[in-house]
């Protein structure tokens, strides 16, 4: 059964004028402030990402599995979230969910820096950085259907592209940049970093809701909102009855589990084993993905002429796999040989590891294939998986870190990435005209990878 079709009103457009630069770029001219104050608030979110198990651990006596559940608990919140972003934002206007999810992390984020950690009352911390976890998605995906909405539909692919330039732009690279400097170059506390996460949110939510002025996202999107109810109910269905819809789900999420793991236990690893610094640990973040956002673009590309699957499996799942090991053999190998370029060396295999994380861009192509009919309904099951993954992570770490260690999880994270690697090569055949063999596309006139992101 198809899935029922959204009517959008007010979305005629006027008569075709010459475009400018940024519109030829793929950046809608009414939108640019949006795109701004996006990576203004994803820096915000993601400079927390990789001190907040340490700074648990050391000023608050959390064990890291506690960390690992605490974060667990808050990645249920964002998966739900990310699930109910475009439904809700064609229902109420992706301006009204941005404004929802800006107002739930600074109100939540106030409650936890104020009031829960100075009195380090765990269940405080729990109920406020969990519910939290519903703001980041809310305005990062409110913002992605309002391009959706209004982009011209000739670049919208680069339009969507930029969107997600923005957002891993923030999360975690600049968020992980800006958090060492705050700690090595201006010697502020875990703590006092966390407010400066705060202040960049709410520059960045400011920055878009002054700074965009179009008129459609200011109110809903469809005519019928019964239906919304129903996209929603498609993309369930999809997971139940559709084997390879499941599978790119699953792969999906298995792509950021480890991202979201390590960013528990890595911190401790570096400093207790390697004797390194949480600002070397943050700089290893940023060179992983400063280096994933330019080969999202080379991924893209290369899959449309290699295969979708192909690409998932070989440059995706197999290559993650080995430099999730490498993560750890590496440094562990040189320091005990004694070589002064160990770290120099584990940031190879950290940039290796980004390029990995990019092979899987083709999957949201491959989600789509799978139901054309519904794409809607295709893409909510997908971004079911990186919510997924936020959740998935930390608890993996929270049920198994006291039993396997850090050795052990990332053996772990490797495994899963070879499961990947199985399932992404039953998804062969799911891309048009491409039966085994690369589909004979010129490179110029492939489909822009930027959409094939994430």
């Amino acid at each position: 059964m198809a899935a029922p079709a959204l009517t959008h009103p007010g979305t005629t457009r006027s008569a075709p004028r010459r475009e400018g630069l940024l519109e030829r770029l793929g950046l809608p001219r009414p939108l640019l402030w949006g795109y701004i104050g996006l990576a203004l608030f994803m820096i915000g979110d993601g400079v927390e990402t990789n001190i907040l198990a340490p700074f648990l651990t050391g000023d608050h006596g959390f064990t890291i599995p506690l960390v690992g559940t605490l974060v667990t608990v808050y990645g249920v919140a964002v998966a739900i979230a990310a699930f109910l972003s475009a439904a809700l934002s064609d229902l109420w206007g992706p301006r009204r969910v941005m404004m929802i999810g800006a107002g739930i992390w600074v109100v939540f984020n106030l409650l936890f820096l104020t009031v829960a950690l100075t009195s380090s009352n765990v269940m405080l911390i729990f109920i406020t950085y969990g519910l939290r976890g519903f703001g980041y998605p809310f305005f990062a995906y409110g913002f992605l259907v309002w391009i959706t909405a209004t982009a011209n539909p000739k670049h919208l692919a680069s339009s969507i592209g930029w969107f997600y330039v923005a957002f891993t732009a923030g999360l975690p690279t600049l968020g992980a940049l800006v958090a060492t400097g705050a700690l090595d170059l201006f010697h502020l506390s875990m703590y006092e970093t966390l407010w400066v996460s705060l202040v960049l949110v709410v520059i960045g939510a400011l920055v878009a809701f002054i700074g965009v002025k179009e008129k459609i996202g200011r109110k809903p999107l469809v005519d019928n909102p019964e239906e919304v109810v129903k996209v929603l109910t498609y993309g369930l269905t999809l997971l139940a009855t559709k084997p390879k819809v499941l599978l790119v789900m699953l792969t999906r999420m298995i792509n950021s589990i480890p991202t979201y793991g390590m960013a528990i236990f890595f911190p401790a690893l570096f400093v207790d084993r390697f004797d390194w610094t949480i600002g070397q640990f943050l700089i290893l973040t940023t060179v992983i993905y400063a280096v994933n956002i330019p080969f999202n673009l080379v991924f893209g590309a290369l899959g449309d002429r290699f295969g979708w699957s192909r690409t998932v499996t070989w440059f995706g799942a197999v290559l993650c796999a080995v430099s999730m090991i490498g993560l750890y053999v590496v440094p562990v190998y040189a320091i005990g040989q004694g070589w002064p370029f160990a770290y120099g060396l584990t940031l190879i295999v950290g940039a290796i590891f980004g390029i990995g994380l990019a092979g899987f861009v083709p999957l949201s192509a491959i989600a789509v294939s799978l139901a054309p009919q519904q794409p809607g309904a295709a893409m909510s099951s997908y971004n079911l998986g990186i919510g997924a993954a936020v959740f998935a992570g930390p608890l993996l770490v929270a049920l198994l870190y006291g039993t396997l260690g850090a050795f052990g999880l990332v053996v772990l994270f490797a495994v899963l990435y070879l499961v990947a690697a199985v399932m992404a090569s039953v998804l062969r055949g799911t891309q048009p005209g491409f039966h085994g063999m690369p589909a004979r596309i010129p490179l110029n006139d492939a489909a822009p990878a930027d959409a094939l992101q994430r």
